[in-house]
């Protein structure tokens, strides 16, 4: 297939990447022209000025940029993505944003007689680059199944999960899970330590039994030497918890947990931890005073 790819951060980068290795003629558009000169030469494929100009003669355009603003940005003006689009193409948004945005992006594509899909990923920047990411997608089954091969190319698992806004809630869903779980491995692992024990002999015990999860498996480590300058960015990850907690106040959903972690994860920007990875939730606790 023609494709374009845009934005080419940690995320997109490599997911390009594999559209190109599968086979399609990619073409890159990113607002640092710099990284989209590297991804050619390292993939091939071409980059263009706009992101109307590597639209122009895709079939299916997929993007991967920062919030709801960034998506506008790229997919609405005259020189944007709904501009290049012929009728009857596809355009996969990847960005984790609100639902409403998802529905806005889907009227002012259908609008354009362009078909829409919202996306969000999950997997991080590990799963971008082994081409194993879970996509959870919002949208007709008919259009979802015709950019199906599209997303094959970079994820192991992608579903859809209803109409337009779908795949957004279920990130929603997905990031809930994960704030809880990180804020119990980083109390665990602060306990582990105060309590005298060898936290990494303790993970390698309780890793086994029904304690054990993905960030059990994959940050544990890390979180015990005191590393976070890696991965996705408590940033980012407050970014998606506002959705979560907005839509929750829309819907009635009661979120304490999700809550209360968010304002942990405020305390660990205020501790210059903005771009650290989520697990630094352990360093609010070990930079605590003990009682």
């Amino acid at each position: 297939m023609k494709t374009a790819f845009i934005g080419l951060g940690v995320m997109g980068f490599p997911m390009a990447g594999h559209l190109q290795r599968a086979g399609h003629e990619v073409t890159v558009f990113n607002r640092t022209e710099a990284k989209a000169a590297r991804w050619v030469a390292e993939y091939g494929g071409a980059s263009a000025p706009t992101p109307a100009a590597a639209s122009r003669h895709a079939e299916v355009v997929a993007l991967c940029v920062g919030n709801d603003d960034d998506v506008r940005s790229v997919v609405l003006p005259p020189d944007g993505v709904l501009a290049g689009l012929k009728a009857g193409a596809v355009v996969i948004d990847h960005t984790t944003t609100s639902a409403e945005l998802a529905r806005e992006m889907a009227t002012r594509s259908n609008e354009a007689g362009v078909a829409f899909l919202d996306a969000p990923v999950s997997g991080g920047q590990a799963g971008a680059e082994k081409g194993q990411l879970t996509i959870m997608v919002g949208g007709d089954q008919s259009t979802f199944e015709a950019a199906k091969p599209v997303m094959d190319c970079y994820a192991r698992s992608a579903a859809r999960l209803g109409p337009s806004g779908s795949g957004q809630l279920a990130k929603m869903v997905n990031q809930i899970c994960i704030a809880g779980l990180v804020q119990g491995l980083a109390e665990g692992l602060n306990f582990a330590r105060r309590a005298g024990l060898d936290g990494q002999a303790v993970v390698d015990v309780i890793s086994k039994g029904a304690a054990q999860s993905w960030q059990m498996d994959n940050r544990a480590a890390t979180m015990l030497e005191g590393e976070y300058n890696f991965g996705f960015a408590v940033d980012w990850m407050r970014k998606d918890l506002g959705f979560a907690l907005e839509e929750a106040e829309r819907n009635g959903s009661v979120l304490e947990v999700t809550a209360l972690v968010d304002r942990f994860y405020a305390d660990v920007q205020a501790l210059g931890g903005g771009r650290w990875d989520t697990s630094s939730l352990l360093q609010r606790l070990v930079s605590q005073t003990p009682r």
